[in-house]
């Protein structure tokens, strides 16, 4: 390809895309931001670009390696570009997780209707026992007044099945309340799910990991203490948002944030389960 085809695909990157986002061809934008990636393999535009477009194609794995990358060229290079791969980055994480979330409640729901089936099921066959047991009672009552002759205080079977109707409502009255607690059960896990939501400010601005450290800068700027420590060492002496010189003396302890994100965990177990899940599968 000629030097000034290259040149004009990376200049143009930004135009390209708006392009193809305005008409939706999303995969077009994709293969195009591609193409200028394989030009110039550190290109902060071709790899925020692919990674946006990845985005909005749901390829959600895809798009958090690909903002990375454009992330660490960006820091490397020293280029601002705002929070927009941050926002980028989240945005990817978040539909991630709501893409597992989505699969998980479809599962919930087959096995909520597998369960009340099973519930369904067991009623049906206590009632057929217990319509056999009452037959085969009747059966034997009728038998023994055929033998002693006609009762004229009660008629066969009567008594049996005064018996049998309370045990029958008894067994789906019973059955009601296995039902009314399932679905009760299965409504709090409902419940508790749509409570789901990591907040942003809970995010590292490098790692867009839930902090574990988190410690703040003289810029104001909170970081996971672990991620800043190696963009100090990796990268260099510099705040990544703010760009400003900066040294490991020079963090501090977010107390603050700890405590709010302590208090947030307490309340939110899955927060942390699901970042060690998440880890696990990459």
């Amino acid at each position: 390809m000629a030097p000034e085809t290259a040149e004009a695909l990376k200049a143009n990157g930004n135009k390209f895309f708006q392009q193809q986002r305005s008409t939706q061809q999303f995969q077009k934008a994709a293969d195009d931001c591609r193409k200028a990636a394989e030009i110039d393999r550190n290109s902060v535009k071709a790899f925020y670009f692919w990674g946006t477009a990845a985005v909005q194609l749901g390829g959600y794995d895809e798009a958090i390696k690909l903002l990375t990358k454009a992330n660490e060229l960006a820091i490397g290079q020293k280029v601002s570009f705002g929070d927009e791969i941050h926002n980028q980055m989240r945005l990817a994480r978040r539909e991630k997780f709501r893409q597992k979330e989505d699969k998980r409640i479809a599962q919930e729901i087959e096995l909520q209707s597998y369960l009340n089936r099973l519930i369904e099921a067991d009623l049906e066959q206590k009632l057929k026992e217990l319509n056999l047991n009452s037959k085969s009672s009747d059966s034997e009552s009728e038998k023994f007044s055929s033998e002693d002759g006609p009762s004229t205080s009660q008629m066969p079977g009567e008594g049996e099945d005064f018996e049998s109707d309370i045990r029958k409502e008894a067994i789906t009255q019973e059955t009601v309340n296995y039902k009314k607690m399932l679905n009760e059960l299965f409504m709090q896990v409902d419940d508790r799910r749509r409570r789901r939501e990591l907040p942003d400010y809970l995010c590292g601005k490098i790692s867009f990991e839930l902090l574990r450290d988190p410690v703040i800068t003289p810029s104001g700027i909170t970081y996971d203490k672990a991620d800043i420590k190696e963009h100090l060492q990796k990268v260099g002496h510099f705040d990544p948002i703010t760009r400003t010189p900066l040294s490991e003396d020079q963090l501090i302890p977010n107390l603050a944030m700890k405590e709010v994100m302590e208090h947030f965990l307490a309340q939110n177990e899955w927060a942390e389960y699901d970042e060690l899940l998440d880890d696990a599968g990459r």
